[in-house]
């Protein structure tokens, strides 16, 4: 069964990073999309970031453009999210999610993702 699970996010002030980790299993990790979500108390799901399968270029929402890098890792079939000069807004719980290869990819819209983690929290302190 495929499953995504992320790691890394904890308690961070101000100004400082962090870098998430979703490691997957149960699916070939070549052929899918990944990318990142965030949501906040109250709020919708957010994209943040997004890598495509060959990993040639990124995508990133307008407010982390900048200090935030996705990368993926073949050999060990992870994703990660790089994040510096964090910001109190950028305080949510942070989702992985995976679109499979040859399905239509809008990068930005959670519905087109076809696999999710649990998410891992981060916090920001100002």
């Amino acid at each position: 069964q495929v499953q995504l699970v992320e790691s890394g996010g904890g308690l961070v002030q101000a100004g400082g990073s962090l870098r998430l980790s979703c490691a997957a299993s149960g699916l070939t990790f070549s052929t899918y999309a990944m990318g990142w979500f965030r949501q906040a108390p109250g709020k919708e799901r957010e994209f943040v970031a997004a890598v495509p399968w060959s990993a040639n270029h990124p995508y990133y929402t307008d407010s982390v453009k900048g200090r935030f890098t996705i990368s993926r890792d073949y050999a060990k079939n992870t994703v990660y999210l790089q994040m510096n000069s964090l910001k109190p807004e950028d305080a949510a719980i942070y989702y992985c999610a995976a679109d499979r290869r040859g399905s239509s990819w809008r990068y930005w819209d959670a519905g087109d993702y076809d696999f999710w983690g649990q998410g891992t929290q981060v916090t920001v302190s100002s």
